[in-house]
Formats: structure tokens, sequence, C-alpha cells
């Protein structure tokens, strides 16, 4: 049988199989090979056959399509990027800290959710990344964008990130009371854990799932698998220029002469506040 694994609690892989939830056991050469990367996480779809006791046993991991570092979640469909349009300010930096993680992750969408929106007079906030990314603006005192948000969430596997105050919990019990209820019991319980920033769980709403992701909104660009040499692939409108780069792939878009991406910043082709913002976070890994 195929199924998708749901949670990992007290040694068992909870694996969802049609309307099934069976705990399940790694077969023997699966804990063995891990120079494959073998290791299952939330996210993945398994094959398992099942036992007598209802219980069963995970026999071959399938092909991810993607997977998020840390915490570790498969087959994630997209991340909504969560933050205030103020009370906290929004802080391009940390924005650009996340999106990097996320495109680093190979994530098939990147939406960024501005909540708050109604603290602030600029109803076009962020227009600016709106030709890289979607942007939802929410708002859980007008109700504006909340229903946008339910629809997206209702279907694949979301991953909210965000960091404390930006309003993430009155959003979920705006879209679903319940929702609220489920993720934080979740954290509650992952909180307990001796791995808070490791484990996840998937919890269904709609026809998908929603990840909760304890430690997302802490996880620096070294954890994430990013280093000086991968940042500038994390950040993709750089990749219509860099085939004007003098030293091509060697480029790091930072120092050298007849750079395609320093002249596309200054053609104002590029933002300069996400390239800036680029070689801040370059010159992190590169001092770290």
């Amino acid at each position: 049988m195929t199924g998708r694994v749901i949670k990992f609690y007290n040694s068992f892989f909870f694996v969802k199989v049609d309307a099934e939830l069976i705990p399940c056991k790694l077969r023997g050469i699966i804990k063995r090979d891990k120079k494959s990367g073998s290791a299952v996480f939330p996210g993945d779809f398994v094959e398992i056959s099942k036992l007598k006791d209802g219980s069963g046993v995970i026999e071959k991991i399938l092909p991810r399509k993607s997977l998020l570092n840390r915490p570790s979640v498969a087959n994630v469909d997209r991340v909504i990027l969560t933050f205030a349009a103020a009370q906290p300010d929004l802080h391009l930096l940390l924005l650009d800290r996340f999106i990097s993680i996320a495109e680093n992750s190979k994530l098939a969408e990147i939406i960024i959710c501005v909540n708050k929106i109604d603290l602030i007079a600029d109803e076009n906030f962020l227009s600016e990344y709106e030709n890289l990314y979607k942007v939802i603006r929410t708002s859980t005192l007008t109700g504006a964008g909340v229903d946008e948000l339910k629809n997206i969430i209702s279907s694949g596997v979301t991953v909210f990130a965000g960091a404390s105050g930006v309003g993430k919990s009155s959003l979920l019990n705006k879209i679903d009371a319940n929702l609220k209820l489920k993720v934080g019991s979740v954290s509650e319980k992952i909180l307990r854990g001796k791995h808070t920033t490791r484990v996840s769980e998937l919890i269904e709403f709609g026809n998908g799932f929603l990840v909760d992701t304890p430690g997302f909104s802490a996880v620096d660009l070294n954890e994430a698998g990013i280093n000086a040499e991968n940042l500038k692939y994390c950040f993709e409108e750089f990749e219509n220029f860099s085939s004007d780069c003098k030293f091509l792939n060697g480029c790091s878009h930072s120092h050298e002469p007849n750079c395609g991406v320093k002249s596309a910043v200054e053609n104002k082709k590029i933002l300069r506040a996400r390239y800036e913002n680029y070689l801040t976070l370059l010159q992190e890994l590169k001092s770290g």
C-alpha cells in the first residue's frame, strides 16, 4: 500500500492510507542505508506492508519533489511567509532571509502574507515584491484576504512560517477556530519534546494539509544548507542576468567587474533593496 507520512511520534511513523492512519516502523534495510538519504520525514510518500496487528512496516520511500531542511518536511507544495505590516514592522532583510531558505528547499510556490494590513494606510504595501512572488494582504479585523488564504491552504501541503507577534494564531483562528486549536495542540506537544525545532506534523485541513513548523523563524542560512557559493541561486531574478557576467558561473555578483546582475541593479531591473540584502547575507555567510 502507498500512503503519506503524517507524523512521527513514540517511535512510530503514522502513515495515512486513504482514510486510515497506520502506525509504522521502518524496515531494517532502510535504517542501515543512511548514505542514500533514506531518512523518513512527515510529508513523505511511502510504500508499506500491513501486519496482522494493524500496524505496518515502511518498505520503501518514494522520490521527493522537495524537502524543507529545518524542520524537515517532504513534498511541500507551498510556503506562506507570514509577516505583519506593523507591530512589529516588516524588515525586508528578514523577509529575504526566509525567501532564500524557501528557494533553497526547491518549494514550488512561495507566497508572502502581509498580516495586520489594517494598521497602515498603504493598500499596496510591498508591491515591489509582486513581480517576484504572490503577495496576500490580510487583516483579522476587516477580514481582508482571509477567504483567499483559506482557499489556498485547502489543497496541497502548506507550510506557514513567520516570527512571533505577526498574528499567525489570530489569522488561523479567523480562517477556522478548530484549525487554531489543532495547531496549538501540536505546538504544545512538540515543545515538550527534546528536538523542538526538528519535529513537524501534517494537520488535515480541507483537501490539504497544514504543516506546523516550530523553529523555522530561528533558522540561519547555514542550518538551511545555504553557503556563500549557492546563495545567489536563492535570488531567482539574478538568473535572468547572470549570463551577462564576465565570469559566468564563478561570479558572486558582489565585487567582480562586468557583472550582469550589478548592471541590472543599476538599470533598475533588479530591486536595489533586494540586492543589498543579498550582499548582507553573503557577507554573513563568508564571515560565519
